[in-house]
């Protein structure tokens, strides 16, 4: 950090960062919502498709600063790297949403909704570890949390599609199950991506 201690440090990426952790929050919990009250919430489809575009707005905003900004806080292809997860995360989220109604899906299964909950405390650990990420400090519980859930997410996710498998399902609806618990680990697994980058840029910090 000395490095950096008679220049001037632009403190706005954390503030974008800490935007992009609330929206990533704001976007699984309407999945959430959406999986849990299915179809009587396909209005929601709309809220998430606006987080999604929010995302991207703040994810345009912490790249363009990245390109006019002379001196960083952290390192530019870590900035570059967390910027994109969270915007992946929200994606990823808002695919799901998507498929919901693509699909057709009728009632969500248990598994969906177990994963949803998953997402939003992955999140929720994201976020508040992007709060404090202006400190470099005390970060490690956010991760090793996040690490925690991405486990309990790959466990449901696999104990899912075996059911599929074993209570002879509809090949049309395997498929578009087994293609719902994807993304749904997908975004999962984007928040641990985005925990290990925080994880890294602390480590270079400290």
């Amino acid at each position: 950090m000395a490095r950096f201690s008679l220049l001037p440090r632009d403190r706005t990426f954390f503030d974008l960062f800490i935007q992009a952790g609330q929206n990533s929050v704001r976007a699984a919990k309407l999945l959430d919502e959406m999986m849990h009250t299915w179809p009587e919430s396909e209005g929601l489809t709309r809220e998430i498709v606006i987080a999604e575009q929010e995302g991207d707005q703040i994810t345009h905003e912490i790249i363009k600063r990245l390109n006019t900004t002379f001196v960083t806080p952290i390192d530019r292809e870590d900035i570059y790297a967390l910027a994109t997860q969270m915007d992946d995360i929200v994606d990823f989220t808002e695919e799901a949403a998507d498929f919901l109604g693509l699909y057709k899906i009728e009632a969500p299964m248990e598994q969906a909704q177990a994963l949803t909950k998953v997402l939003v405390a992955s999140c929720e650990q994201l976020a508040m570890g992007l709060e404090k990420l202006p400190s470099f400090k005390d970060l490690d519980q956010y991760w090793i949390e996040i690490h925690r859930l991405e486990n309990d997410g790959d466990r449901i996710s696999r104990d899912a599609v075996a059911s599929l498998f074993s209570n002879g399902i509809d090949p049309m609806v395997v498929i578009r199950w087994k293609d719902m618990f994807a993304v749904l680990e997908e975004a999962i697994d984007a928040t641990e991506t985005a925990a290990q980058i925080l994880e890294g840029i602390v480590i270079k910090n400290s």
